[in-house]
């Protein structure tokens, strides 16, 4: 099944040879401009976050871009394409085989990611998935002799979530496309998808009996969506936590100084204790993402100390007074 070809690099604006620094500053750029948190009234400006935000996520990772770049570096982007003979990368769309009356191809809309990254990327195993399950677990069939004990296959695939969904919670348009591989009959269902306040990254979202109907008219299987956070220019998430990089002049990390840094509910005052070091963390208790049992996780301000890379003679002056008065030596 032919998908359109997605050129990340295009997208970000970057080359195949940039550096990944290059890529996440390039990405950050475009996402401060366009992330739904930021510019939540501009629906072509979601449209287009949800494209840079895919192309992060593949770029970002330094095994999913090599495995990109096994692609091949002669698509153009919205070309119909296919993968290379023997690309391991792949899990196609469909499920069941030519005896089954199966074989269905799936396509979704309004996830958040196109069906080029689904079938590539998507999943924690590189794909969109149609599975059946493990025994007394969600798409098992208890076979009782008969096909018509058979429940039908489940089927799931990939949602993004910005921070601020996760932390109110939202309500999402979700298409869902089947088309026979037979007949090429194309069905297109719609469905509401409710996002809770405080779902995580990687929780899997159930709409019950959405999946693939079963054979002999059984109990049809579940539609699984699995949340997967959208890439923020400020935080990086790590489980529950959130980490923001604080760029801090030497003499305020030498004196002390206090700070303001965004958060996913407005903005906090931090205090820079002196002294404070180069990869230091300072902890803003309750300012990260949910956490299981309701809580909140926490926001982690790394500090990063930025050295002036040009002086004036005055200061080059003052810098050499100060080392002379100083008493610290780094190597002891």
């Amino acid at each position: 099944m032919a998908v359109q070809f997605k050129d990340y690099y295009e997208i970000l604006g970057v080359s195949r040879k940039s550096s990944q620094e290059e890529i996440k500053n390039a990405f950050r750029k475009l996402a401060r401009k366009y992330h739904p948190d930021v510019a939540r009234d501009n629906p072509e400006a979601e449209t287009r976050f949800k494209e840079i935000n895919e192309a992060y996520e593949v770029l970002s990772n330094p095994e999913t871009r090599r495995k990109y770049d096994q692609l091949g570096a002669n698509w153009k982007h919205g070309q119909d394409f296919r993968p290379p003979p023997g690309w391991e990368g792949m899990r196609w769309q469909t499920a069941g085989g030519p005896d089954t009356g199966q074989g269905f191809e799936f396509h979704f809309g309004g996830t958040g990611f196109s069906d080029f990254f689904e079938q590539f990327f998507g999943g924690q195993r590189g794909g969109f998935s149609m599975f059946e399950g493990e025994p007394g677990g969600p798409g098992f069939g208890s076979f009782a002799g008969t096909e018509r004990t058979r429940r039908g296959q489940d089927i799931e695939g990939d949602i993004m979530v910005s921070l601020h969904e996760a932390l109110h919670g939202t309500t999402r348009e979700v298409a869902v496309q089947r088309t026979h591989p037979r007949t090429g009959r194309t069905e297109t269902r719609n469905y509401r998808v409710r996002i809770p306040p405080g779902v995580r990254d990687g929780q899997r979202i159930r709409l019950s009996g959405k999946g693939e109907a079963a054979p002999g008219g059984g109990q049809a299987g579940d539609l699984y969506l699995r949340v997967r956070f959208a890439r923020h220019p400020d935080y990086r998430v790590h489980g529950s936590d959130l980490y923001y990089d604080l760029n801090l002049a030497p003499w305020d990390a030498v004196l002390g100084t206090r700070a303001t840094i965004p958060a996913l509910t407005g903005k906090v005052a931090v205090t820079i204790p002196p002294g404070a070091q180069q990869g230091q963390p300072l902890r803003v208790r309750g300012h990260g993402v949910p956490a299981r049992g309701g809580a909140r996780g926490d926001l982690y301000v790394v500090i990063h100390i930025q050295v002036p890379s040009r002086v004036t003679d005055e200061e080059k002056r003052l810098w050499q007074k100060l080392k002379s008065k100083s008493h610290g030596d780094p190597n002891r």
